[in-house]
């Protein structure tokens, strides 16, 4: 694990792209009364519970969360998922993510949701690199960081709250 060194976002800030972020969700479906948010696990897992919360405060929503696993070392591996696929069918499917860095585990978990006819399909992330090797953008996101390829992000959600770079 390498040396946090530089908090970049504290947990106040990452309240506020969350809150922010839930309100581009909503207003993005506004004609809906039902969502999923479909969170990566582990850290993508916790940023679309921390997005649900707020989403259901501000909008009448039904908001199901969806757990996806993917190997983020191997994404070429199988995905798989909490729910069965066939739920989402014709449903609005947010991909959720600590941070988008070459865009590979996204591209894959999109991938995997393909296999339904959905609504719409979109994808949030609290901290977007700009490191893409996969044409896949972050339709909602907390904060874009250009940073070299020897830096590292790490998203911390208990603990030292907050978003480090080292």
């Amino acid at each position: 694990m390498p040396k946090i060194n530089e908090l970049i976002f504290d947990a106040t800030k990452i309240e506020h792209c969350t809150l922010r972020i839930a309100y581009q969700i909503y207003e993005h479906n506004q004609d809906r009364d039902t969502i999923y948010l479909a969170g990566i696990a582990n850290n993508g897992v916790i940023y679309a519970k921390r997005i649900k919360t707020h989403l259901e405060q501000i909008a009448n929503l039904t908001v199901h969360l969806v757990e996806l696993n993917v190997d983020k070392k191997n994404p070429l591996s199988n995905v798989t998922s909490s729910h069965d696929l066939s739920e989402l069918s014709n449903q609005s499917v947010v991909v959720v993510d600590d941070v988008l860095n070459t865009g590979s585990t996204l591209m894959y978990a999109v991938k995997y949701l393909l296999d339904v006819p959905l609504a719409q399909l979109n994808t949030a992330v609290l901290v977007n690199r700009n490191h893409k090797k996969y044409p896949i953008k972050a339709d909602f996101k907390g904060l874009s960081l250009s940073t070299s390829l020897n830096e590292h992000i790490e998203v911390h959600f208990s603990g030292d709250i907050g978003v480090y770079l080292s």
